[in-house]
């Protein structure tokens, strides 16, 4: 299943499933039961599949098409943010052209940061340079979205308390967050700004054939101004979602809607092919199998 949150003339912005390239609304062909948001759906989210699953069913009528409506973020209120560093090809790179060494304890752990989930993002939404940065890049990731309340959760147990996934660009101001980064803080100001996400969630079940080893084997594709400088594939990761998803609920709650990143694949970054920053009018378009297209103008 392919979810959405969207608009479309005066609809308000709700939450709703992609089929032949149709819009649906759970709201509505509900009659009101389910709900018109999707952070509270996901509050509820086994229940609630299993009810769109008989929506689909029924002759419901669509909304729209899928170019008729503006996509916004899939999930605007994600309730925490983490981002983890968990391809080793990104660290290899990153940590060379920022003269910094790579502590092998990166091996051992899957290290995150937590990122500002009030500045999430959506699909064709402008993205302004911070103030001060001079230095601004894209990063391209996935990002998994949690279905179920769980704590201590074991990484061979983490398909029970997935909801699905979504593509994430985690913007990145490089000069404001390796000026930080000296003082052994950080790299949250240089992550402040803004975070994309979409245009869909996908649910876990949507990518079970591409499963391989905890990992997913999916292209990733990276492009400005419509010239592609970036390739890599989610097999690739070091640290899997299992991983990610037992090291952040280690003596901690992890609740539906909290959102985790992948960090960025190899090469997914400015930073590690030297090519030019960002600057305004740039459009930064990102492209992973099964998961879409997330496209975002810098302004």
């Amino acid at each position: 299943m392919k979810m959405v949150t969207f608009t479309y003339n005066d609809y308000f912005a709700q939450v709703g499933w992609i089929k032949d390239n149709h819009i649906y609304s759970i709201h509505e062909c509900s009659h009101g039961k389910l709900p018109d948001n999707m952070l509270d759906f996901l509050k509820n989210a086994e229940a609630n599949v299993q009810e769109v699953k008989l929506l689909m069913e029924q002759d419901c009528e669509a909304v729209c098409e899928v170019d008729e409506a503006e996509l916004l973020a899939p999930l605007p209120d994600p309730p925490s943010f983490r981002d983890f560093m968990a391809f080793e090809e990104h660290i290899l790179n990153a940590s060379k052209q920022s003269n910094i060494e790579m502590h092998p304890n990166w091996y051992k752990l899957p290290a995150f940061y937590f990122s500002n989930h009030q500045a999430i993002k959506g699909p064709n939404e402008e993205i302004a340079i911070p103030p001060n940065c001079e230095r601004f890049d894209f990063e391209l990731e996935i990002a998994v979205i949690i279905g179920k309340e769980g704590t201590n959760i074991k990484a061979e147990d983490v398909d029970d308390y997935i909801f699905g996934y979504t593509i994430l660009n985690d913007w990145s101001a490089r000069d404001l967050q390796l000026e930080e980064m000296t003082i052994s803080l950080g790299p949250a100001k240089g992550k402040d700004g803004a975070t994309s996400i979409g245009p869909y969630i996908a649910t876990k079940d949507e990518l079970q054939d591409r499963k391989l080893n905890g990992r997913y084997d999916l292209k990733m594709t990276a492009k400005v101004n419509g010239e592609q400088v970036s390739e890599g594939n989610f097999k690739d990761i070091y640290h899997t979602f299992g991983d990610m998803i037992e090291r952040a609920s280690s003596g901690v709650t992890l609740y539906p809607g909290d959102m985790l990143g992948s960090g960025t694949v190899g090469t997914g970054c400015l930073l590690e092919l030297g090519l030019p920053w960002l600057k305004s009018g740039d459009v930064v378009e990102f492209e992973i199998e099964r998961l879409g297209v997330l496209k975002n103008t810098v302004k």
